[in-house]
């Protein structure tokens, strides 16, 4: 069963959350999958590991504690965010290889472009040379995912400096812009949702070395 994708433009974040938690609450085991995409106004949000160092200056950009896992990390206009209300129950997809599946999907995207990405295994994201290009943050309840992932695309990066990015000090963000890519969370949306459907529609006891080299065998 495929996911339905949405999207929802540019969304508060808050009600978006909440809107999650109620699609989690109340789908049964029939409910498809959805995929929403959007964008958010200027945000931080703090994950349930989140430290208060972690923030370095208070600004006007409301900080929102939320119920993914994870630090801190920046939302804003110009970013693709992609919210994943999967039912791993029903795909007998682990946590760690739903990561991977979702990080794998962005990595692909991207050597599209023309711009080479990589996951790290003790620091989830996408990552070009050694910056942050995608961050990603999960809640799993009673074996459902919501919350997501956040691919920077062409936005203004500075509040990124007002943080420890993802509980990492030091740690340099960068965006498609940066390659002289010209696109927009809205152009890209569709593609990336390609992407994701692909990743998961392979069977969960598959894992994505075992994908690759298919990939690479055909």
């Amino acid at each position: 069963m495929e996911m339905q994708v949405k999207q929802l433009g540019l969304v508060e974040y808050e009600p978006t959350w909440r809107a999650m938690q109620a699609f989690t609450d109340t789908r049964t085991a029939e409910t498809p999958d959805e995929l929403w995409l959007l964008e958010h106004p200027p945000v931080f949000t703090q994950g349930q590991a989140g430290k208060p160092e972690h923030v370095l200056q208070v600004t006007n950009i409301p900080i929102v504690p939320i119920d993914r896992g994870g630090q801190v990390t920046y939302h804003g206009p110009g970013q693709l965010v992609g919210y994943l209300m999967v039912d791993l129950s029903r795909k007998k997809l682990g946590v760690r290889e739903f990561v991977r599946r979702i990080e794998q999907s962005i990595i692909d995207l991207l050597v599209e472009m023309g711009v080479e990405a990589y996951g790290k295994v003790d620091a989830p994201g996408v990552y070009v040379a050694e910056s942050k290009i995608a961050s990603l943050g999960l809640r799993i309840r009673n074996g459902k995912s919501y919350h997501g992932l956040a691919l920077n695309v062409d936005m203004d990066l500075t509040p990124f400096s007002y943080i420890n990015p993802c509980g990492y000090a030091g740690l340099q963000v960068t965006q498609l812009a940066d390659f002289g890519i010209q696109e927009t969370p809205a152009s890209l949306a569709p593609r990336l949702a390609g992407k994701i459907n692909a990743l998961l529609a392979i069977e969960g006891k598959t894992s994505i070395a075992e994908y690759a080299l298919a990939v690479q065998q055909s």
